[in-house]
């Protein structure tokens, strides 16, 4: 039987969890204890509790690890490096690493530096906490899986079954690499205003949202182009508009964050796409100040 070591119980790391954990092994790990029964609450308000093991780091041994078949890295982006750096000392070097975070400089960072297979994933799942032990599934997205150079196909689509199978649609894809500027995209498009004028998504759909979305879009569109990433089908606009509306009464990761008083995620964000801009001499302004606003709060 599989294990899965889920690094990084926040939202997204107990919703794959909790998933997974109706089919095979899995282990939280985080910086504290958690309750070792974990409710998930689907999108139609039924409710599922799983016992799961909730570790610290002090309490991974090498008999663990050396059982553990893949481990997700679920962290925020900012907490990634550090967290992985914790772990990777007690794993075997052959390990498949899945990195589910927001940006695209981490996951090159990571799949350079770690010993085994590592994978990248995207994904549009919504989900927030509910507590100590309980996270509430917002709205069903779905995830891509690849590898940054369009290897280990084998195992991308293995675990794409694994996931769709406990009930999160994924598929396996040769170009991870596009799809994550894609996401990056749409986060910098609609989690810097959420978080920054406290709404939930479908709000940005009204005034005086849309046309600041609409700004920031002709920004993204410009850099992506300088990037050499292709448009997804029906452009940019299309793409976002489309999440916005799917996700219309999430509250987006970056804003549930702020309200938390969290640091938010604005780095891996925007840092990434003004770093372009600069590249390219491309007028990023709409980008630069939510950067400044964000960086200011998160202060």
């Amino acid at each position: 039987m599989s294990h899965q070591l889920i690094v990084g119980p926040g939202a997204l790391g107990r919703l794959v969890a909790l998933h997974l954990a109706s089919r095979e092994g899995v282990t939280l790990l985080g910086r504290r204890p958690l309750p070792p029964r974990q409710t998930l609450t689907t999108p139609t308000g039924e409710t599922r509790t799983r016992e799961l093991p909730c570790l610290t780091l002090d309490a991974l041994d090498h008999a663990l690890a050396a059982d553990v078949t893949t481990v997700h890295l679920t962290t925020k982006a900012y907490a990634a490096e550090a967290a992985f750096a914790a772990i990777a000392p007690w794993l075997p070097p052959d390990t498949p690493l899945v990195l589910w975070q927001n940006g695209v400089g981490l996951q090159a960072t990571l799949t350079e530096r770690w010993t085994g297979p590592v994978l990248c994933a995207s994904t549009t799942e919504g989900a927030y906490l509910q507590g100590d032990a309980g996270v509430v599934h917002a709205g069903h997205g779905r995830t891509l899986l690849g590898h940054l150079g369009g290897g280990h196909g084998t195992l991308a689509a293995a675990l794409a079954t694994r996931l769709a199978a406990a009930g999160l649609p994924a598929a396996a894809v040769p170009d991870i690499r596009v799809r994550l500027w894609h996401k990056l995209a749409v986060n910098a498009a609609i989690n810097p205003l959420v978080a920054r004028f406290r709404i939930r998504n479908g709000q940005l759909r009204d005034r005086p949202f849309r046309p600041m979305v609409d700004a920031l879009l002709d920004e993204l569109a410009a850099v992506m182009a300088a990037e050499g990433i292709p448009a997804p089908d029906g452009g940019f606009p299309a793409l976002v508009w489309s999440v916005v509306a799917a996700t219309a009464n999430n509250r987006a990761s970056m804003l549930q964050d702020r309200l938390a008083g969290r640091p938010t995620e604005h780095e891996a964000i925007l840092a990434p796409l003004l770093a372009a801009a600069r590249r390219h001499g491309l007028p990023a302004p709409r980008l630069a100040e939510l950067q400044r606003q964000l960086a200011a709060a998160d202060a």
